[in-house]
């Protein structure tokens, strides 16, 4: 019986490709499965079946193993493939059956062991298809991974060419324009994903990050598609509860390199140690002041040196009152009420802080001066308060 099967071997392949083309939606496509590939493949698993059948010891996987490893690389659906495998076995047995009608000296008791026998045979060569199935497809998942990253890095290092950035893009998800941002997310220990858990509400905005993940950082880079997409990035980054520095919005891929260094500006001065966005653009001079630490310092000793010579008492009320007049965009009164005091004590400690660092406050170079040492002695520390105790 097994060998007259055997003789229509090709006859039975053919059959079985169109009854998997007619059945299964993701065998529809010709593009995606020609149809001569699907007769293969059909006829290599029926000669393996039909080769197995009555036949003690170990069974070779090989055929059912291609067939899972091939429409993995192709990206059929899993539960697609199976389904089709069910078929083919399904007609076979069929086959088996009609060709025992006409064989009367096959009897009931072996065709009830030989159905037992040739689904058994199913379950493994099943088994076999999903192993290898899923096997390609964490191969495959890995090179595409490993490619991205590797395309995040040349974008950000700025190595890759202008004829390719497109082609980096597509890859990416990207459109060939902007409006991009970079946005940088420390990282609390080597190989932590600190922005782990946003990519889902990021997509529902439109925006589409491509991640890279550092030792100390996880940086990203992403398209704005619509007008409200970086507020809504923002916000989403916020939730997050990492501390992330976001680049100003650029238009040209080749410029993600200039981009990265802003957001790490901007991530350098974050205030405080705790989770928190800046974003370079809502204070620019805090980040020339984080671009430059040497010649921030030094800016402190010329413009502030002698506020810091003085007792810990009257420099911590001087620095603390000099900040909230600068919160409070120069107005006494406005800072006399964060501060809980007369406006008029505002005013004699603002001139205090002039004498001392031979600058009037309503020279707009010298305020200019003084603010950037402030926000200088602001990055050496969480807060004025840390530095100056």
């Amino acid at each position: 019986m097994v060998s007259a099967l055997h003789a229509r071997l090709p006859e039975l392949g053919e059959r079985m490709a169109q009854r998997i083309r007619s059945d299964v939606d993701a065998y529809k496509d010709e593009a995606l499965i020609p149809f001569d590939s699907l007769r293969r493949s059909c006829t290599a698993n029926a000669d393996l079946l039909l080769d197995q059948l009555g036949r003690a010891g170990a069974q070779d996987p090989s055929p059912a193993r291609e067939t899972g490893r091939i429409r993995a690389e192709q990206g059929v659906p899993l539960a697609d493939t199976l389904h089709a495998y069910r078929i083919g076995f399904e007609l076979l047995w069929t086959d088996i059956l009609a060709e025992a009608r006409n064989r009367p000296e096959v009897t009931d008791a072996q065709l009830v062991s030989q159905s037992a026998e040739i689904w058994a045979l199913f379950g493994r060569y099943a088994e076999a298809v999903a192993a290898a199935y899923r096997e390609t497809t964490a191969e495959l998942t890995s090179r595409r991974q490993a490619r991205r990253s590797a395309l995040v890095e040349a974008l950000f290092t700025g190595v890759i060419a202008d004829r390719t950035l497109w082609e980096a893009a597509r890859e990416l998800g990207l459109p060939d324009r902007g409006p991009y941002v970079v946005a940088v997310a420390a990282a609390d220990a080597p190989g932590e994903e600190p922005m782990a858990g946003t990519d889902a509400a990021l997509r529902q905005a439109q925006v589409h990050f491509a991640w890279r993940l550092l030792p100390d950082q996880q940086i990203g880079l992403a398209a704005l598609p619509t007008a409200t997409a970086e507020s809504t990035c923002l916000r989403v980054l916020r939730r997050a509860g990492a501390r992330v520095g976001v680049s100003p919005c650029f238009h040209s891929l080749r410029d993600t390199p200039q981009a990265l260094r802003f957001a790490r500006l901007a991530l350098a001065g974050l205030q405080g140690t705790g989770p928190g966005v800046a974003r370079f653009d809502d204070n620019p001079l805090a980040m020339v002041v984080a671009a430059a630490p040497a010649e921030a310092a030094h800016l402190v000793e010329v413009v502030l040196q002698p506020l810091l010579d003085l007792p810990a008492a009257e420099r911590s009320r001087l620095l603390e009152t000099l900040e909230q007049w600068y919160a409070a965009a120069g107005s006494a009164t406005d800072a006399a009420r964060n501060l809980f005091v007369h406006p008029n004590t505002v005013r004699y400690r603002l001139r205090r802080v002039e004498e001392l660092a031979g600058r009037s406050l309503s020279d707009p170079r010298a305020v200019a001066d003084i603010g950037a040492a402030l926000l200088a002695v602001r990055r050496a520390g969480a807060s004025v308060s840390d530095v100056i105790q």
